[in-house]
């Protein structure tokens, strides 16, 4: 199993005769399955090598965004930056705030921008019991600006509150494809 991976919590699901006995998987009662936080796969919280590599490959030229996909923990989990724990136990949304607040002057000093944070959930089309906490677009003017900010000694010293909120977690670099502008920035 992945490093940082969470097993498949068997009897999640249990099974209903319908149709001549055929028998389909039922969901558990909603409040077990908000408590189980299943996952089925592998979690994903910092960008490996390769990814990183792949990026770089791309020689984008230009403004990226970020699209950020979320799962938040129910509890915040600082047990690997104990110093930015707060006194009382905070959840994983209030403690990705937290790491929101501590990064927008940076990412702001760098040339970025936070374009979009809002509550997700399930998908419109995906799969039917997935989905995420939060999304959110972040908007560089290069990609060696972002690296810049992301390398920065001072907005890396509040990583940690990204860590004890994020159980699971999808970046994609997108880059402006020149079909579309955003509405005030030139012609369109």
């Amino acid at each position: 199993m992945p490093k940082g991976a969470a097993p498949l919590r068997k009897n999640a699901l249990r099974t209903s005769k319908v149709n001549e006995g055929l028998r389909q998987p039922e969901p558990a009662p909603s409040a077990a399955l908000a408590a189980l936080r299943i996952v089925s796969g592998p979690v994903y919280l910092d960008p490996t090598e390769a990814a990183v590599l792949e990026l770089l490959s791309r020689d984008i030229h230009g403004p990226v965004t970020m699209l950020n996909l979320l799962k938040l923990r129910e509890r915040a989990d600082y047990a690997e930056h104990p110093m930015l724990a707060p006194a009382e136990p905070i959840s994983g949304r209030a403690a990705y705030l937290r790491y929101v607040e501590h990064t927008l002057p940076y990412l702001r000093a760098s040339g970025g921008e936070l374009l979009y944070l809002g509550d997700g959930g399930s998908y419109l089309i995906g799969p039917e019991h997935e989905g995420w906490d939060l999304a959110m677009l972040v908007r560089q003017h290069s990609l060696d600006a972002f690296l810049a900010f992301a390398g920065n000694e001072d907005y890396l010293q509040g990583i940690g509150h990204r860590t004890a909120a994020v159980h699971d977690s999808r970046i994609l670099p997108l880059v402006d494809c020149g079909l579309a502008r955003p509405a005030g920035t030139g012609d369109s």
